[in-house]
């Protein structure tokens, strides 16, 4: 450790030569009490340095404070720092980050639903919460009383989802050191019942009877299984009549054209009547278009254009179902389902991210697991169960 106690310099008249601190009265420098500077290094490594002005008047009493100063930085630089603790922001402060990261990650429809339930259901519970103060109670405690207010369980599901999603991110970025274990409701399969698809007569009466504009979307949504997004975004260069097969590259939300659900391509066949549709709507489209259905401009077609389309078609058919588009995807799959085709084809030309969505066809084939169980036979088992000898 070093102390100096110097004279306080505080204007010079230039002098060549001069260099002394502390001048005689021949020198013109002039000075105004003393300063001290300590320099030292401490305990901890860190090297020390402090020079200021003294206001005590004399050398001595300058000396002995920078003394008891410098005993007093070396006392508090062994002692613990303190430690500041930092600020969590709370739900609703933190929401903006989190649908920042939303919209650049997430597609449109995404995007417009986190905000929806963020601004309905999760900010009003949770938003004067701290992000670290949310526990496993809090989560309870919100899907009982939204199970009071008559919401569905799967609807709850998706809130809680949501909020998990931000609770991870909080953790990803250091905003929280830990996060509480989201539990959603275990809910059963969801069975596609009869009245949401057309059985193979119903489907037939159902095209015979399709408006002549719109017979070929009909029979391309039926025969596909595409979302009536994927088929207001499809466009001619997505379909090769050749090999016999559309790719999925996008799909229209809200006006805006995005990636699938789920986010990834996907190639689906063509039946010999969804190619012998195409190509003859092709020939017939007089005003040559990017978008396979477009309106009489050539125009991309909207949700709001189709809404009627399959309702009426259904009405004009004779038939007492009444799907909507979604229920020409549900006959696609069911169809399959019912002709022997596996759940795991199915899954991947529906685009399900999970086996457990396409499971609500399963039941639609009941000779399934028989089938399975007698793969198990030995040639001779077979022998004897069809000859009976």
């Amino acid at each position: 450790m070093a102390v100096y106690v110097r004279p306080y310099v505080v204007g010079i008249d230039h002098v060549v030569g001069c260099t002394k601190r502390r001048c005689g009265p021949e020198c013109k420098r002039k000075t105004d009490g003393w300063e001290y500077e300590i320099k030292m290094k401490l305990p901890n490594g860190e090297f020390f340095q402090e020079r200021r002005k003294s206001s005590l008047g004399s050398k001595t009493n300058t000396a002995r404070y920078a003394e008891e100063r410098a005993a007093h930085i070396m006392r508090e630089s062994v002692l613990p720092r303190p430690v500041t603790k930092k600020t969590v922001p709370t739900v609703a402060e933190f929401e903006k980050q989190f649908m920042v990261f939303s919209k650049t990650n997430n597609k449109p429809s995404t995007v417009y639903a986190k905000e929806w339930m963020l601004r309905v259901h999760l900010i009003p519970y949770f938003g004067a919460k701290a992000l670290d103060q949310i526990g496993p109670a809090d989560i309870e405690d919100f899907k009982a009383k939204k199970l009071d207010e008559g919401c569905q369980k799967k609807s709850i599901n998706n809130h809680v989802m949501t909020l998990r999603k931000m609770l991870n991110l909080a953790l990803e970025w250091g905003v929280v050191e830990k996060v509480p274990k989201v539990k959603a409701f275990k809910l059963k399969t969801n069975f596609v019942t009869d009245d949401m698809f057309l059985g193979f007569d119903e489907a037939e009466r159902f095209i015979r009877a399709a408006p002549k504009e719109w017979l070929a979307f009909l029979i391309v949504a039926i025969k596909t299984g595409l979302r009536l997004g994927e088929l207001l975004a499809l466009k001619w260069e997505d379909i090769d009549l050749v090999t016999g097969q559309i790719v999925v590259r996008r799909t229209l939300w809200n006006g805006q054209e995005g990636p699938p659900k789920g986010g990834l391509n996907r190639i689906v066949p063509l039946s010999d009547e969804a190619i012998s549709t195409l190509k003859a709507h092709r020939a017939a489209t007089l005003l040559k278009s990017a978008y396979v259905f477009c309106d009489s401009a050539g125009k991309r077609l909207t949700h709001s254009m189709l809404k009627d389309v399959v309702p009426k078609t259904c009405l004009k058919a004779g038939l007492a179902k009444r799907i909507t588009t979604h229920g020409l995807r549900h006959s696609f799959a069911s169809h399959l389902v019912m002709r022997g085709v596996s759940l795991r084809a199915v899954q991947e030309l529906l685009g399900h991210e999970s086996i457990e969505m396409t499971l609500r066809y399963s039941h639609l084939s009941p000779d399934v697991k028989r089938d399975a169980v007698k793969l198990l036979d030995t040639p001779r088992a077979r022998d004897i169960r069809e000859t009976g000898a």
